[in-house]
């Protein structure tokens, strides 16, 4: 039996006002109570943490950031600091999205700088990894996967430890948003990989209990078959998460 508690988060993207934000988590809030042995996150935009923190109130419903930058203030126009994501209510922060990866150019050295900075903060990192589609199809995958992992995670491999409290989430960028999915067997075949490398790198304590996610068109018609593989612990979902009836078919997998 697994020791690692599914996590269910919710990304939402540049989705949703304050007032949709707020009716969302309530929904949600309201269909997790009797819900026990899982985990559920959302993540809304920067404008909407606050408000959603306290709808969230008595729940049990984690929030996280989007993304982050690494210093604690500072001429910085445009960006957010930790410190600034924990006095809006954060726990969790998601860092190196394939989507800030590929369209705002960020690399394994800036999220690395942003992984550390969330967890001297104080803040639990959500770190996202996956290969394109020409990655894939030019048999590039493990390569792929492993180069973000040692980049990414820069400061800890140079540490020699992780904390078993950092998530990360395998999201193949040929499944997110085109609903395409990954089969629970290439899935898991990744899922596996990521383990290893935890194992190999650090110890297998470390990979025993990290959570390691799928994200990538994730939906309650397939959210079964994908959590019954023994190396996913939860999905990172993006579309499904901005309704309530959706996210709860996810939750209830």
């Amino acid at each position: 039996m697994s020791i690692r508690t599914p996590l269910i988060a919710g990304n939402w993207k540049m989705n949703l006002n304050i007032e949709q934000s707020v009716a969302l988590v309530k929904a949600i809030a309201e269909g997790i109570k009797g819900i026990s042995g899982v985990d559920v996150l959302v993540a809304p935009p920067f404008t909407n943490l606050y408000a959603v923190k306290q709808a969230i109130g008595n729940s049990e419903i984690l929030l996280a950031a989007q993304n982050m930058h690494w210093e604690k203030e500072g001429a910085f126009t445009g960006e957010v600091s930790p410190q600034m994501l924990i006095d809006a209510g954060c726990s969790h922060v998601i860092l190196g999205h394939s989507e800030r990866r590929n369209l705002f150019k960020e690399n394994d050295e800036t999220i690395n700088l942003k992984v550390k900075s969330a967890y001297l903060s104080g803040l639990t990192p959500i770190v996202c990894i996956g290969e394109t589609l020409s990655e894939r199809e030019n048999g590039w995958t493990f390569d792929v996967i492993r180069n973000q992992l040692k980049g990414s995670l820069r400061f800890f491999t140079e540490e020699g430890r992780m904390p078993a409290s950092v998530i990360l989430a395998y999201e193949p960028v040929w499944a997110i948003g085109t609903g395409k999915t990954a089969t629970p067997e290439q899935a898991q075949e990744i899922q596996f990989f990521i383990r290893e490398w935890i194992k190999e790198t650090f110890d297998k304590d470390t990979s025993d209990q990290v959570r390691i996610l799928y994200g990538g068109s994730v939906k309650p018609d397939n959210a079964s078959a994908l959590m019954a593989c023994p190396d996913i612990d939860g999905a990172l979902v993006g579309g499904a998460s901005l309704k309530p009836e959706s996210f709860m078919g996810i939750i209830k997998f």
